[in-house]
């Protein structure tokens, strides 16, 4: 008799690999969190459909009563995280970010989602993330057609890519892609990208990740797990997408890109492996900025978007977003 079905591989329980090879996943209903919505009305918020074929849904954030209504709103996309296997706009951590996000810098926020591994592997995410920011260029183009909170009191020329770890990896790909101003999504105009502690991998291991910093949900073995499943088959940690600058990705030296700032925790497990992305972007000419929150692990805004040291995050995407406006 063959043995019996059991788990083999289990992900926060919202994500399991069974030992005949399939995949059970939670339903977003039935997952418990251990924090709540922090709305207190200030921001509005609905959802929209933008891409029918992949039933993909993003969510708009705005201020409800902006402090000067003649003022147009910059956009902020917001690509939430979760090592490409779990994730989503509904989960409440990204929600209080992108609330945090619409108030704190009176911006219009879109939230895509996007497909998860290891149903739909890289670059599945990535093609996503491309089509939901093109949702926003057709919807423009459509004119009177178009969505009103992205048509009325938003300034297209002032549009940033924010994306949180897994998100962080794919505003990096998206750079890449959109190229310096954006030409392919006109009238749209990308000013910047923002990685939060962006999820980059390779076969070598950094003296951070080496040494196991502690982090109470991430460690090596975990990590590991989210490039296993989410990586085209039979791809090692050195891909492109997982290593910007492994053996087999080309080469960023004569690719011009938007100007970028990364944020990472000092004590995070990727800090060095975050650390050297800017060091060799910088070495290579690219403009780019690298925070480091002291003390600080893994997902610190994203899961504390209101606290003391989140209002300084804030700070650090107003000034990014008035350096690169102009």
């Amino acid at each position: 008799m063959g043995s019996l079905l059991h788990v083999v591989e289990d992900h926060l329980g919202i994500l399991q690999i069974l030992s005949n090879g399939s995949i059970f996943r939670l339903e977003e209903k039935d997952i418990v969190f251990p924090m709540k919505v922090h709305d207190d009305g200030s921001v509005i918020w609905k959802d929209c459909l933008y891409d029918k074929k992949h039933d993909l849904h993003l969510r708009l954030y705005k201020p409800r009563s902006p402090p000067n209504p003649t003022t147009k709103l910059p956009i902020l996309f917001f690509l939430h995280g979760g090592g490409f296997i779990v994730g989503s706009r509904t989960w409440p951590n990204f929600q209080n970010c992108c609330l945090r996000l619409a108030s704190g810098l009176q911006a219009l926020v879109v939230a895509p989602d996007y497909r998860l591994a290891p149903e739909n592997r890289l670059p599945a995410a990535v093609d996503d993330a491309l089509s939901a920011v093109k949702w926003l260029q057709d919807e423009i183009l459509a004119g009177n057609n178009s969505d009103a909170w992205v048509r009325d009191g938003v300034d297209l020329d002032r549009v940033f890519i924010v994306g949180d770890s897994s998100g962080g990896n794919l505003a990096h790909h998206l750079a890449v892609k959109l190229g310096p101003g954006s030409p392919e999504l006109a009238p749209v105009r990308v000013r910047g990208y923002v990685l939060l502690a962006p999820f980059f991998g390779g076969i070598v291991r950094t003296k951070s990740e080496a040494e196991g910093l502690s982090e109470p949900f991430l460690n090596l073995q975990v990590l590991d797990g989210f490039w296993r499943l989410s990586l085209p088959d039979g791809s090692t940690r050195d891909h492109p997408f997982a290593n910007p600058f492994g053996p087999l990705s080309p080469s960023l030296e004569s690719i011009k890109l938007d100007p970028i700032m990364v944020i990472v925790g000092g004590s995070e497990l990727m800090k060095d492996r975050i650390e050297d992305y800017a060091k060799k972007l910088k070495e290579k000419g690219k403009k780019i900025h690298c925070a480091v929150f002291q003390g600080k692990q893994h997902g610190f805004f994203t899961n504390e978007p209101f606290s003391e040291v989140g209002g300084k995050v804030i700070q650090e995407l107003k000034n990014f977003m008035s350096r690169n406006s102009d």
